[in-house]
């Protein structure tokens, strides 16, 4: 059970730096860039880092606009081949870096003026060395963008549960924050750096397994990061593809035997559906197995999207869960296979 953050009235101690990691985001960065300088959190005592991954439009010149406002623009120059450009550029941030905790978000997020300030206040009443927050999907358009932001929300429910266990497994990188110490105690992304993911999840149980017990997630509003769906099918597979790589990965083999029982599950749901149509013995069971998952799910789910004031999203469940079982089958399987696009690559 996650409690409520204890709150730090000020006055505030902790230098911060805000990384960010962008490639050919000039739709979104210049958003991003005033909700940043928007922050109520003490200027003075705030570092904006934003590492331009060789972006082909005009990100990098858009960044540099805001020079005399503080935000510093770093530019990978590394012409070898990497796997993981991400992890180069936040490593590159990292070391040039001024802060005492290094706030890691996205080049497409918003985020509300008390954001930094919230993050840091958890940090330095409850003593944590990593902070994951909460990330949400916002200005849905279509049903497609909205049954998104109900998986998604699951998501970040079940790793909020998680590391309220003091079993922390899953994170997302758009709202992480972490002490520049703890980076470079546990190696940084050496030794998870030939995954193209990963700069958040991999590197969460790389902390979890040197600190156990301090790490934490903001249940607060004000810490809420706010991104978009994806647009199309195609997207939102090769998103999906993207994080189920790093599941090999993990070093907590409890949480890598659940996702494979989850899996096997989602595989047995699939196969009692197609034999329902030569037994009914089969479509019966299927229906007990799918009932139950309707139950956990919408019984999860409640208490998340109460959270995020989207209640009501829970009505799309009967969309969503179905649809769901074949997407978990095959991601599953795609994820640990192949090459997928990212940023206009082909990486593994």
């Amino acid at each position: 059970m996650l409690k409520r953050p204890r709150i730090n009235p000020g006055p505030y101690t902790t230098k911060v730096t805000i990384l960010i990691a962008a490639r050919d985001e000039e739709e979104n960065i210049r958003k991003t860039i005033e909700d940043l300088l928007a922050q109520d959190y003490p200027k003075e005592l705030t570092e904006i880092i934003i590492v331009d991954d060789h972006s082909t439009d005009n990100t990098a010149a858009i960044i540099s606009s805001y020079a005399d406002s503080g935000v510093q623009l770093m530019q990978l120059q590394d012409n070898q081949i990497l796997n993981s450009y991400k992890k180069k550029a936040i490593a590159e941030a990292i070391r040039r870096s001024t802060g005492d905790l290094m706030v890691a978000t996205d080049a497409d997020c918003r985020m509300e003026p008390k954001w930094l300030s919230s993050v840091v206040s958890y940090f330095e009443m409850e003593d944590k060395v990593m902070i994951s927050s909460p990330v949400t999907y916002f200005e849905e358009k279509t049903l497609f963008e909205q049954m998104q932001t109900l998986e998604f929300s699951f998501l970040i429910g079940i790793g909020a549960s998680f590391i309220g266990n003091n079993r922390a497994s899953t994170c997302n990188g758009a709202n992480l924050a972490y002490r520049k110490d703890v980076f470079y105690e546990v190696g940084g992304f050496t030794g998870i750096d030939d995954l193209a993911s990963g700069d958040d999840e991999l590197l969460l149980q790389k902390v979890a397994l040197r600190y156990p017990g301090r790490i934490g997630f903001l249940k607060k509003r004000d810490a809420i990061v706010y991104t978009h769906a994806k647009h199309n099918l195609s997207s939102f597979i090769q998103q999906r593809r993207r994080w189920a790589s790093k599941s090999t990965k993990y070093k907590d083999k409890k949480i890598i035997a659940l996702a494979v029982s989850m899996w096997l599950f989602n595989v047995l749901l699939l196969v009692n559906a197609l034999l329902g149509f030569y037994d009914s013995y089969f479509f019966k069971l299927f229906l007990v197995e799918i009932g139950l998952k309707y139950l956990f799910e919408i019984v999860f789910l409640l208490p998340v999207l109460s959270f995020l004031k989207r209640t009501w999203l829970i009505f799309l469940i009967s969309i969503v869960a179905p649809l769901h079982i074949i997407y978990v089958v095959y991601i599953g399987i795609m994820g640990n296979t192949g090459k997928y696009a990212w940023k206009g690559r082909m990486v593994r």
